[in-house]
């Protein structure tokens, strides 16, 4: 456990902090489809494609590239701004699906992007209530419905929901649906 002295905040990166269409012209390019943010209706890029497509290798394609795709990928709208206006008032606790073996491109990436960090964990599953629970987050920040449904209901904290196509199942009432980070800040100044 870590003692807090400022509200602390846990934080998802793909399709939170980055833009959910960022990864999208690198499988385009790859696969010679021309999806689009729209088209990702479920969270999984090959819910999306026209054509079926080989689970096994487009997970060993995307491991193998995740890297380099991480390294150019375009913030979201906003949260530069956000976060940085957030940086000295809240804690910043990423808390990711992404692997270890990302971990230097990830911090590089907040680095190059000007975007503050208090913590960044990465934990290599898409199950972040442990993390989030011995990180005490007092708030939770998600673009996956289910992650955002199960950390809200099982950690009694507020989600905030970042809109997107494949994120459109109903929520409770502690999951709250933003469509980016201004309005995030707007429901955050409010409740904290």
């Amino acid at each position: 456990m870590t003692s807090k002295t400022k509200p602390r905040f846990g934080i998802d990166i793909d399709g939170t902090v980055t833009c959910p269409a960022t990864l999208i012209p690198h499988i385009n390019k790859e696969y010679n489809v021309n999806i689009t943010l729209n088209d990702v209706v479920e969270y999984d890029f090959l819910s999306a494609f026209p054509h079926p497509i080989d689970r096994a290798s487009f997970n060993a394609w995307f491991k193998e590239n995740e890297p380099a795709m991480y390294a150019v990928s375009e913030a979201a709208t906003h949260a530069k701004q956000i976060l940085n206006a957030w940086e000295n008032v809240y804690e910043l606790f990423y808390i990711s699906a992404r692997g270890e073996n990302v971990f230097d491109v990830t911090t590089n990436w907040f680095q190059e992007q000007q975007i503050p960090y208090h913590h960044i964990e990465l934990i290599g599953s898409h199950d972040k209530i442990a993390a989030a629970r011995q990180y005490q987050v007092d708030a939770f920040f998600e673009d996956k419905h289910d992650n955002a449904v199960m950390i809200a209901e099982e950690l009694n904290i507020p989600v905030l929901l970042f809109n997107t196509p494949y994120n459109q199942l109903s929520i409770p009432s502690n999951v709250i649906r933003v469509n980016n980070w201004l309005e995030a800040n707007e429901w955050i100044q409010k409740k904290f």
